[in-house]
């Protein structure tokens, strides 16, 4: 006698069950293994002898010297790597998608620079996409699959994404604000009173972000005339926005982020979160 429908359906849903606990388990693994080499250099490499002092920005412009002596302490120890946590919301389908629940854990590595962003969107009830953006040894690559199995975007290191990431990395130093320290390789250039570029160097990549400073001499947005967008495969311009800052482990942090595509027809956010828990090791 042949199977009935109901025993049919039941050893399917085990086989994808299988299939789905063998993908996460895969990812996870992959993952693991990416964020140890972002954040290897902090046992291989010096931090503890780095501090803050203000006489060492007394040379750059207004507004970045003033952010500095606002956002860290004197004697402040270098940051060598960092794990947040953030809880939020990520706009899938462009400017006609709905916002979806977000929640990421995201490494980063600062000598080297490099960042694993680990998240999980929830697309529908039991339906989570896996996403897993990154910047490491110089490449930028990200990587989404449905059910942490089934590919749904996959963007391979390349000039463009090797840029976009590291300019990634750049705009969310202000999490750890000693990387943006000269001494971490950052090069500042005036622009006006109010704000200033910042450039990073990396194995043959340079990234580009304005800082814009507030009057409290916070970091309120970072913006670049232009960034690579995959959807499209062509640049535009974009923007990060921070705010709600709090002094966690002696530096002044921002608490809350979004960020959005300047395009045409108009704004096109897509990301917006709180990071709900912010771990420095200064190696």
């Amino acid at each position: 006698m042949g199977s009935s429908p109901v025993r049919r359906s039941l050893v399917g849903l085990g086989l994808l069950a299988s299939a789905v606990a063998v993908g996460k388990v895969r990812l996870d693994r992959s993952t693991a293994r990416r964020v140890a080499v972002v954040t290897s250099a902090a046992a291989t490499e010096p931090h503890s002898d780095r501090t803050f002092e203000p006489d060492a920005v007394a040379h750059l412009p207004d507004p970045v010297r003033r952010y500095f002596e606002t956002v860290l302490e004197a004697g402040r120890t270098s940051v060598a790597s960092v794990r947040l946590e953030q809880r939020g919301e990520f706009r899938l389908g462009g400017r006609s998608g709905s916002w979806k629940p977000m929640r990421a854990t995201q490494h980063y590595g600062v000598d080297p620079p490099g960042f694993v962003w680990d998240a999980t969107i929830d697309v529908a009830p039991l339906v989570p996409v896996r996403v897993v953006d990154a910047y490491e040894r110089g490449h930028g690559s990200l990587r989404a699959c449905l059910l942490s199995t089934i590919p749904v975007a996959d963007a391979d290191p390349g000039p463009e994404m090797n840029e976009a990431e590291l300019q990634r990395y750049l705009a969310e130093a202000v999490w750890f604000p000693t990387a943006l320290l000269p001494g971490a390789g950052v090069e500042w250039a005036a622009v006006d009173d109010r704000s200033a570029r910042a450039t990073l160097r990396d194995r043959g990549t340079t990234a580009s972000l304005v800082f814009h400073f507030d009057d409290d001499g916070l970091v309120e947005r970072v913006t670049a005339a232009e960034r690579y967008r995959q959807e499209d495969d062509d640049y535009a311009p974009w923007t990060g926005r921070f705010g709600d800052y709090q002094r966690i482990d002696g530096r002044l942090i921002p608490t809350e982020a979004s960020v959005e595509w300047n395009l045409p027809d108009g704004n096109l956010p897509y990301w917006r979160a709180v990071v709900t828990t912010v771990e420095h090791q200064t190696g």
